[in-house]
């Protein structure tokens, strides 16, 4: 993380100084399946200390110098889960989720498969991976049960995806 104050001057002509805070850029995954009863996506459900509450949370987290957004997303994903997305993937959505005052992207890449993993997982992760259906999906966002923004807008760029493409 690094913070820098920058003197602006403003269209209009005024002078301020503009705190601005760079954070790495952030890789999420969204990895989704067929399911018994429909698609599921792999999904944490957690505890998260900043904000004092449980929630779900696509797995992720930071990209690493020098390495691609797709491979941290994959490696977060079998890290905090113990499955490992199936084939290259794809993109989703690239975003900024703060962008007046954080200088960050956050990258969401979508998988349609995975597998079991037998690595152990990352003892730092709190979070318990399930398959929650996507049906459930905007009711979660509508309760405010979706913690972050690479989550939320993940989840739901698939969701508006899968209901606007043709089939």
């Amino acid at each position: 993380m690094r913070v820098e104050v920058h003197d602006v001057t403003a269209p209009e002509g005024d002078r301020f100084d503009y705190p601005v805070v760079h954070l790495p850029q952030v890789a999420v995954a969204l990895v989704v399946r067929e399911g018994e009863s429909g698609e599921e996506v792999l999904m944490l459900r957690t505890y998260r200390y900043p904000v004092n509450r449980y929630g779900w949370e696509l797995p992720g987290g930071g990209v690493d110098d020098g390495e691609e957004a797709r491979v941290a997303a994959a490696r977060e994903v079998a890290e905090e889960t113990g499955w490992r997305p199936r084939g290259p993937g794809r993109p989703l959505i690239d975003f900024e989720p703060l962008p007046g005052g954080v200088s960050t992207t956050v990258h969401v890449h979508l998988w349609r498969d995975a597998e079991p993993t037998d690595e152990p997982l990352d003892r730092h992760e709190p979070g318990r991976a399930r398959w929650v259906p996507v049906s459930d999906v905007v009711r979660l966002a509508g309760a405010g049960e979706l913690l972050g923004s690479g989550t939320l807008v993940g989840l739901l760029a698939y969701v508006a995806e899968s209901t606007t493409s043709p089939q």
